[in-house]
């Protein structure tokens, strides 16, 4: 049972988010780095999953528990683990703390540029928490803590600087940053009650959508650079195109559904699409990629 409520604490679930292109970054700094010892690419990999796994974990964790008296005001979060006494927060304190060493931990068994980098990381992810209490921009910087899961992933098999995940990153910050401001128009009036900051607080539920939509126009450009950055690498065949057209509709209908009078699939969007969407193209990108291989 506590394990459970761990795990909901962090929303284990949403690492679908940004794991799949973790691998893809994982999958492209490999690629361009294959002199790797297989022991070695092992290590490398079970480390930067690691890295993954416990650095979201202790930003949820982090957020939650800087936000339990904010979500014991809301009546759609007064549910969470911290608020509702399931999880004290002295013990949400030691998780976050365990969590952030073994972040550190795993980043250091990677390479010297990953253990460096990991405290700016660690700045990025954690300090996402803060900024709802002074700016509207805290959409973009969650966007910017996922938008290290292809870049991160890419240093521990290459570190060296390469345009090709920074290209993914940038898509992957306007992607969440996008979807975050729709996910966040279910709490507008309450944040405007709290004095909280978001971009449905300060532009509205009709011109929020619309920069969603404005923002989300950049990913389907940021992955098509990043593409043909790649081709010297892993040439894109029909499957990294049938995935990248599935990820770009699947974007495109949840601004379908989702309208300035009706939220209720905010959700179904939120959750379920954008899940699907990261999951399906990193399959077709890891087929694309073993076809390769193959032929």
């Amino acid at each position: 049972m506590k394990a459970k409520s761990y795990l909901s604490l962090i929303k284990f679930s949403h690492t679908l988010f940004a794991l799949p292109f973790a691998i893809i970054g994982g999958i492209i700094g490999y690629q361009n780095n294959s002199e790797l010892p297989v022991h070695e690419t092992i290590q490398i990999g079970f480390a930067a999953l690691g890295c993954m796994v416990f650095g979201r974990s202790a930003a949820m964790a982090f957020n939650r528990y800087i936000d339990r008296k904010i979500d014991k005001a809301n009546p759609r979060t007064i549910t969470r683990e911290i608020p509702s006494g399931i999880i004290s927060e002295k013990n949400a304190v030691l998780f976050i703390l365990s969590c952030i060493g073994l972040f550190i931990l795993c980043a250091g068994m990677i390479n010297k540029t990953c253990f460096y980098l990991s405290p700016i990381a660690l700045l990025v992810i954690l300090g996402y928490s803060l900024t709802k209490r002074f700016t509207f921009l805290c959409h973009f910087i969650l966007g910017l803590g996922l938008s290290l899961a292809p870049i991160g992933a890419y240093l521990a098999f290459n570190p060296v600087f390469s345009w090709i995940p920074v290209a993914y990153g940038i898509g992957v910050l306007c992607w969440v940053s996008g979807f975050d401001i729709i996910y966040a128009l279910q709490d507008e009036q309450f944040d405007k009650s709290q004095n909280l900051h978001s971009v449905p607080v300060k532009l509205g539920t009709r011109n929020s959508l619309i920069l969603s939509i404005l923002v989300h126009a950049i990913v389907p450009v940021s992955f098509y650079f990043a593409s043909t950055l790649q081709v010297r690498i892993i040439p894109n065949g029909l499957f990294f195109w049938i995935g990248y057209f599935i990820f770009i509709a699947l974007l495109t209908y949840q601004h379908l559904i989702v309208k300035p009078k009706d939220l209720s699939k905010v959700n179904l969007a939120f959750f379920t699409l954008n899940g699907i969407a990261s999951v399906l193209f990193a399959v077709f990108f890891i087929a694309n990629y073993l076809v390769h291989l193959i032929f």
